[in-house]
């Protein structure tokens, strides 16, 4: 599949944990869609409604990843549904991983995906024999806490205290008495101190619901409140290990935390070397075309 279609351009959507993308294939890098363009595809109303894109793009023929060529085929340009750029994804990049495989481009099994975080490997199980999609594992990098301490986030009149996570992409996480402490989510939490975050931030809020089992609902910058955040997910898993006293740098054992999100489950597992895996579904749903008049694309 290809954007030369002259009738319309191809798109296919898809969710992760209900973490849902449009997809558009763009093989060659021909297409440009500025952020007022993203934002209306991902609209809910006036377009197909998404909390992002995914554009698949050959490594090679996009300059931001051109230098991952050599060790990743594949690009995921991944844009918030604001049209705003954002480095990673992490349910994005499980979605992303199920379409080469669906579409014949990958083979179940080992996967690289160029980000603008960095490659992740991703591993993409076999569908089981009724058809259900295997789930999709991907190696998220390292985490870093790179602080400072005494970080707060807010919204109305409370407040609390809150790990600085950075999954390739950054995270507030804070731990609440009940989800609903959290509001609407329909504005970004207020962070403090001013400025730790100058190009925004996620912010998480955490309950628990056992051992090693926690819940939590996200705002992601640039789309809101969604059902999912992979990179979310995993910031949670990291803060809640360092609350737990579970290092595993320091114990020499992995550590591994299921997380629940409003759209499923997914697992977060945590590695003596500092790397992080997340295991999750990723489910194609459907595709059509996009009319390019609409976008205020050129007929082909």
């Amino acid at each position: 599949m290809s954007d030369s279609t002259p009738a319309g351009l191809p798109f296919l959507k898809g969710h992760g944990t209900q973490n849902d993308f449009v997809i558009l294939p763009d093989f060659d890098g021909r297409l440009d869609l500025g952020p007022a363009q993203v934002a209306l595809v991902c609209d809910r109303r006036a377009g197909i409604g998404g909390d992002g894109m995914l554009r698949v793009v050959r490594s090679a023929a996009d300059p931001a990843a051109a230098h991952l060529a050599d060790r990743a085929e594949w690009f995921m340009d991944y844009r918030n549904s604001d049209g705003s750029i954002a480095e990673m994804c992490g349910n994005g990049v499980r979605v992303f991983a199920r379409y080469l495989v669906q579409a014949g481009l990958a083979k179940p099994g080992p996967l690289a995906v160029a980000t603008r975080a960095g490659v992740r490997q991703v591993s993409v199980a076999e569908d089981a024999p009724d058809g259900t999609p295997g789930e999709v594992t991907v190696d998220m990098g390292r985490a870093a806490l790179p602080g400072p301490d005494g970080i707060e986030v807010a919204v109305g009149a409370r407040r609390w205290p809150a790990l600085n996570v950075n999954m390739g992409n950054p995270h507030a996480v804070a731990f609440v008495a009940g989800l609903d402490d959290a509001g609407d989510l329909y504005t970004a939490p207020l962070t403090s101190p001013e400025g730790v975050y100058p190009e925004g931030v996620n912010v998480e809020f955490v309950v628990d619901r056992g051992p090693r089992h926690v819940a939590m609902r996200v705002h992601e910058r640039g789309s809101g409140e969604t059902r999912s955040c992979g990179t979310g997910a995993c910031a949670v898993a990291v803060a809640t290990a360092r609350r737990d006293g579970a290092d595993p740098a320091v114990t020499g054992e992995p550590v591994a935390y299921t997380v629940d999100v409003p759209g499923g489950r997914l697992v977060i597992e945590e590695f003596p070397d500092g790397r992080v895996e997340m295991t999750g579904p990723a489910v194609i749903v459907a595709s059509g075309t996009l009319d390019r008049a609409w976008l205020g694309l050129p007929a082909s």
